[in-house]
C-alpha cells in the first residue's frame, strides 16, 4: 500500500495539473458514479490526508479516492498515449493540455466538501501535513498501553501516513522489537519524531530509502530482507505477518539488535 510519502508526491502533481484549471473532459467508471459529468468545474486543489487523497472543486464538491494496495493516478501531456489496460482506468480528468488518470482505485467517490470529516475526521495527526502535533500522536498511541507498538502505528486513527515500510524502518533504527507493548516504548516522542523526519526527506520522490544509499538494494535497513544479514550486527533478519483479524500485515525485524520483550 502506498504510504504518506507517495500520497503526498501524486497530490502534488495532481494539484500541479489541475489546480486553479476547468475541466474539460470528466469519466468516473464506478458504478455509484456513471453519470456524473463534472465538465465545466474548476478544480480548487488536490490535498493529502494521511493515504486519501481529496480532490476539491469549485461547486461545493470533493472527489474522494484512496489507493489501497495498488491504485495510482498518473498525469499525461495532451497527447499522451495512455499507459496500462483501460479496464484498470477508473477516473478520468481532463483540463487544457493535461490529463490525469486513475487507475485501479478501490476507494472513489464524491462527497460534499463541508462533509469531508466524514471519511478523514478519524485520522490522527497526518505526518506530512501541515497540522502535525506530535504531542497528540503520543496521547493517541498511549491510549491503549497494551497493544504492540506495531499494529499502533499502523493504526491511522493515531498518526496518520506511516505503512509497513516506515513501521519496519524507524522500529529498527529505535532498536525497538515490533511487538513491545506501547506502555514499554521508552520514547515515544523520540519514535513520532523520527519517522516523520525519515517520511520529509523521501516526500520528493517515489523512492523509500532509509538508509542514506540510493544504491540498488540498498535502501532499507530491514524491510523486505527477511533472512538476509542485518546491515549492523549480520544476524539474520527475520519476519512474520501479524495484526488484527483481516488486517495482518508484514513485520520485520533484527532479533539482536531489536530484542524482543521480555
Amino acid at each position: 500500500m502506498p504510504e504518506g510519502d507517495i500520497v503526498w508526491l501524486t497530490c502534488r502533481r495532481l494539484h500541479q495539473a489541475l489546480a486553479g484549471r476547468r475541466i474539460v473532459r470528466c469519466e468516473l467508471r464506478v458504478p455509484a458514479l456513471p453519470t456524473v459529468d463534472l465538465t465545466g468545474v474548476t478544480v480548487r486543489d488536490v490535498t493529502p490526508r494521511g493515504k486519501h487523497l481529496l480532490t476539491r472543486l469549485d461547486n461545493g464538491l470533493t472527489l474522494h479516492s484512496h489507493l489501497q494496495m495498488d491504485g495510482a493516478w498518473r498525469v499525461y501531456p495532451h497527447g499522451r498515449r495512455w499507459a496500462g489496460p483501460a479496464y484498470e482506468i477508473r477516473a478520468v480528468l481532463g483540463v487544457d493540455q493535461q490529463t490525469a488518470v486513475g487507475y485501479r482505485l478501490p476507494v472513489l467517490e464524491l462527497i460534499r466538501t463541508d462533509r469531508e470529516s466524514e471519511v478523514v475526521g478519524h485520522l490522527g495527526p497526518d505526518l506530512l501535513g501541515p497540522d502535525w502535533d506530535t504531542a497528540e500522536a503520543v496521547r493517541r498511541l498511549r491510549a491503549q498501553p497494551d497493544r504492540s507498538i506495531g499494529e499502533a502505528l499502523l493504526d491511522q486513527r493515531n498518526l496518520a501516513g506511516i505503512g509497513t515500510v516506515y513501521r519496519a524502518e524507524i522500529l529498527f533504527l529505535q532498536g525497538i522489537h515490533p511487538r513491545t507493548p506501547v506502555a514499554a516504548v521508552a520514547d515515544l516522542e523520540r519514535l513520532c519524531v523520527r519517522v516523520r523526519q525519515l517520511m520529509m526527506s523521501n516526500r520528493g520522490g517515489f523512492d523509500q530509502v532509509t538508509t542514506g544509499d540510493r544504491r540498488p538494494g540498498r535502501a532499507h535497513w530491514v524491510y523486505g530482507r527477511a533472512g538476509r544479514p542485518c546491515r549492523r550486527c549480520g544476524t539474520p533478519i527475520q519476519v512474520e505477518e501479524y495484526g488484527p483479524a483481516g488486517q495482518e500485515r508484514l513485520s520485520y525485524w533484527c532479533p539482536h539488535c531489536q530484542p524482543a520483550p521480555a
